[in-house]
Formats: C-alpha cells, sequence, structure tokens
C-alpha cells in the first residue's frame, strides 16, 4: 500500500503539483485525490512528441473531472540542452504560478529509481556523500515549499499502483532515446539493480540521508540576500563542500577541479562568474562584478568585515550592509 509522506502538511496547505501524464505524476494525482488533498495541476507540452497534445487534453479532462485547476504550456524548441534547457523552463512556470496564485508547496513525483539514477550520473563525474544524494522530500524556498511524496517507492510499485487501480497514464516514448544521458544510466544501470535489490537500495538511501545530514550539521546559511550566500563554518575544512552545495542551489556545478581550488584559496572567482571568498569563519558566495565604488561605500564594508570581491555585488545591488552584517556577526 502506498502511503504520502508529509500528509498532514499537504491537507492544510495549497498545492500544486506538476503533472506529466506519465506513470509517476499519475500515481501522485490518484494518491491525492483518494487522500483527499486539494490540489490543482501545471503541466507544459514541448511540442516533440505526436502524444504531447493528448497528454494536455488528458490532463485537462482529468482536472475537470475532479474540479481541479490545470494550468498549461507550450515550451519553445530547444535546438541544444534539451533536458536542462527544459527544465529550467517547467520551474520558472510552476515558480510563476506559485507566486501568482500563492500556492504554498510545489508537488513533483521524483521516486526511488530517479535517486538512483541520479546517484551513477554524479559518481561518474566524482561527488561526494551531499552531491549523490541529490533528492530531499522537503526542501524549503524562497516562498514556497517544494515536496516529493514519493521518494521511498520504486517505479514498478507505481506501476502496480496504477494497473491495481485500474487508473490511466501515458508512457512518454523519449524515455528510451538514449541520446539523453540520464535514459542510458537507467537502461544500463539502475533498472537492472532496481529490479534485483530494490529493498536494500531503499535501506541505503535511508543511511545515506542520514549521513549526509550529520555532513551538513558542520556549516549553516547565516544569510541568504537575492543572489548573495553566506554560510557560517564550523569548520574550516567544511568550506568546498558548503561552497559546492551553495553553488548547486544558485544553479551551477562545480568541478572536481574547481572543488580543489576553493579547499586551497580562501579568495577566488569560479569560472569566472561566482565570487567565493572566507573571511574568519564565514565564506561569502555572490556573483562576481566589477564596478567603481565610492570611498564611502568601502569604509563601510571595512567596518563591517565583508571581503573585497563580494562589495561591488553590494553595491550594486543597494544591500543595506549594517542590517546584513547582524546576520553575519552576530
Amino acid at each position: 500500500m502506498l502511503v504520502l509522506s508529509d500528509k498532514s502538511l499537504l491537507l492544510g496547505d495549497k498545492n500544486l503539483l506538476a503533472f506529466s501524464a506519465g506513470v509517476d505524476s499519475s500515481a501522485l494525482f490518484y494518491l491525492l485525490i483518494e487522500n483527499k488533498i486539494p490540489f490543482d495541476i501545471a503541466i507544459v507540452d514541448y511540442g516533440i512528441r505526436a502524444q504531447s497534445k493528448e497528454e494536455i487534453v488528458h490532463a485537462k479532462s482529468l482536472a475537470k473531472k475532479y474540479t481541479l485547476k490545470c494550468y498549461s504550456k507550450k515550451a519553445p524548441i530547444f535546438k541544444s540542452n534539451f533536458e536542462q534547457n527544459a527544465r529550467e523552463f517547467r520551474y520558472r512556470f510552476f515558480e510563476s504560478l506559485v507566486n501568482k496564485h500563492d500556492y504554498d508547496n510545489l508537488l513533483t513525483a521524483h521516486q526511488l529509481n530517479d535517486q538512483l539514477e541520479w546517484l551513477f550520473m554524479r559518481l561518474t563525474k566524482g561527488a561526494g556523500v551531499s552531491e549523490l544524494i541529490g533528492f530531499k522530500s522537503t526542501v524549503q524556498k524562497d516562498n514556497y515549499t517544494l515536496l516529493r511524496p514519493l521518494l521511498e517507492y520504486s517505479k514498478d510499485e507505481l506501476l502496480h499502483y496504477l494497473h491495481k487501480n485500474n487508473y490511466s497514464y501515458f508512457i512518454d516514448e523519449s524515455n528510451t532515446d538514449e541520446k539523453h544521458e540520464r535514459n542510458r544510466f537507467r537502461k544500463e544501470f539502475s533498472d537492472p539493480l532496481m529490479q534485483k535489490y530494490k529493498d536494500g537500495i531503499r535501506r541505503s538511501f535511508e543511511y545515506l540521508k542520514n549521513d549526509k545530514e550529520e555532513i551538513e550539521s558542520t556549516f549553516e546559511t547565516s544569510c541568504s540576500h537575492k543572489e548573495l550566500i553566506v554560510i557560517k563554518l564550523q569548520t574550516i575544512s567544511a568550506k568546498a563542500r558548503a561552497a559546492d552545495i551553495a553553488l548547486k542551489k544558485l544553479g551551477y556545478l562545480l568541478s572536481a577541479k574547481q572543488r580543489k581550488e576553493i579547499e586551497k584559496e580562501n579568495s577566488l572567482v569560479i569560472g569566472g562568474i561566482w565570487t567565493v571568498e572566507v573571511q574568519g569563519d564565514l565564506l561569502y558566495i555572490a556573483p562576481y562584478i566589477e564596478t567603481d565604488m565610492p570611498k564611502k561605500f568601502k569604509e563601510l564594508c571595512r567596518v563591517n568585515k565583508i571581503p573585497n570581491k563580494i562589495r561591488p555585488y553590494l553595491f550594486q545591488h543597494n544591500i543595506d550592509l549594517e542590517n546584513i552584517a547582524i546576520n553575519f556577526h552576530y
């Protein structure tokens, strides 16, 4: 029997489900219905498959049947980096709906197979525990909570649930197209292992998540303002890991070489884009900017112990140094 995590949170909130009409989101859709949890759905049409239009019609039909709102949007044609561009487009769409209609939670249907695929993909690029465990069941964003209620269930368990209850869903043919990296990892590694060792893999992810929480207890975010992040380090050896996690949230993935540079240096620019500076037990991250600043502003930065490379971003965005400094140093 499938049981939703965070059910009490979902019941009292306004929820938006990221829907695709595939196995995972369809299973989550019907679980929400069965548990009488109020929600609406949002779906993106990428226009690359013939059945995309059928999926949109299906989504609208389901919404009408269960008296839900259904938001849909047609994506532009992405000629390169489809997976990344498609992901960025749909999350911009979802977040625009969250902001416009005041949703408390955004629900996605990531499941156990997705976790294993991510682990393999990161493992081949060089990653620690925090990077290998890419999915958390609850992620607090600036103005909403991202929830993944199905992380402990496998694709086969979701399929069994749909078949047992005669619930409808679509199969996305592009999930078998091996030109996409994730599909290759799915076919060659994660699916065969999941079929044989599902229970052990499920337990391993629970242990790894506990290990990740322990590792990440060595640092905590002191302040976050726009694209500025300041992290308090319990130990200086945690700075590379803390920077890696913070930059990932900002949409930038560090290479193994860049992580080693951060371990060695206390002030550097990553990829010509991000400034990473350590001063005392504080790690500062902000976009790299070069600009002239008045002497009065520089002196105020000095008094508030703001590192040199961070100052231009604060100046350009007119960030109140004295108010933010309280969060940094006290």
